[in-house]
């Protein structure tokens, strides 16, 4: 059954330039994966013209689900939840509602969105929408792709000694119990903060059927509300998460 989208565009070749913009760090060997997971890898297979004289260019990839910007299906922390390639693709496009808390998180490492800020945000932009991707802004994008200040640890292999700003679990269900949001997304490693053991918040909002972006990019070309968010995954059969494409179309 084709499945049908509605944006508000007519079509992309009617967008200026400027109205598109890219959330997504590029992969490649610098590229920050969760602790004790396979890095991103790839080795140019094929690069140059070929004896029949037509140019040919290959390479293999490897990498863990959870490597550079992406997604965390439902099923990463919640047993019989949807995998990657099953979330429906209304629920990946909607309104991006951006938090900006890079003051806080400059003054606390370990910063957990909390559900006051939610509320700070709401008393100036309005309610949450419906089918919304809550944004925290960190500001941590600025130290990629350092691994040892983007996981904030000496040893940032270790996943027991990370430290980065997360949402609160309070937040999390703040979010999927009284607003109508479909994921939430964040410019860390993790929608926990890095010294989380249990990891609540993944288990708040997998539980409930909602997926986390990680990772994102460029987070200051957002304005706080407005603007459409459209991330598209890697479609893996089963899988817990996947590499994913993150724009939004400014408004």
């Amino acid at each position: 059954m084709m499945l049908w989208v509605a944006l508000p565009v007519v079509s992309a070749h009617g967008l200026e330039e400027h109205k598109i913009v890219d959330l997504t760090h590029a992969l490649d060997e610098s590229t920050i994966a969760w602790p004790n997971t396979r890095p991103f890898h790839r080795e140019q297979t094929a690069w140059g013209v070929t004896p029949a004289g037509y140019w040919y260019a290959s390479g293999d990839v490897v990498t863990s689900e959870h490597a550079g910007t992406h997604i965390d299906a439902p099923v990463h922390f919640a047993q019989g939840q949807t995998s990657v390639d099953d979330i429906a693709l209304d629920r990946l496009i909607g309104p991006a509602v951006v938090v900006d808390v890079r003051v806080a998180c400059a003054q606390q490492s370990d910063y957990r969105l909390s559900v006051e800020d939610l509320h700070s945000w709401e008393l100036r932009y309005g309610r949450i929408p419906d089918g919304a991707i809550v944004i925290m802004y960190t500001g941590w994008e600025r130290f990629w792709p350092d691994a040892t200040k983007y996981l904030g640890s000496a040893t940032p292999g270790d996943a027991t000694t990370l430290h980065f700003p997360g949402f609160s679990a309070e937040a999390a269900k703040f979010l999927v119990r009284e607003r109508r949001v479909d994921g939430i997304g964040i410019d860390t490693a993790s929608i926990d903060h890095g010294p989380s053991r249990e990891f609540s918040v993944h288990q708040v909002i997998n539980g409930a059927g909602k997926y986390g972006l990680e990772n994102i990019a460029y987070l200051d070309r957002l304005p706080a509300t407005g603007a459409t968010l459209i991330a598209l995954p890697m479609k893996i059969k089963g899988g817990s998460g996947g590499p994913v494409r993150i724009v939004a179309i400014l408004p």
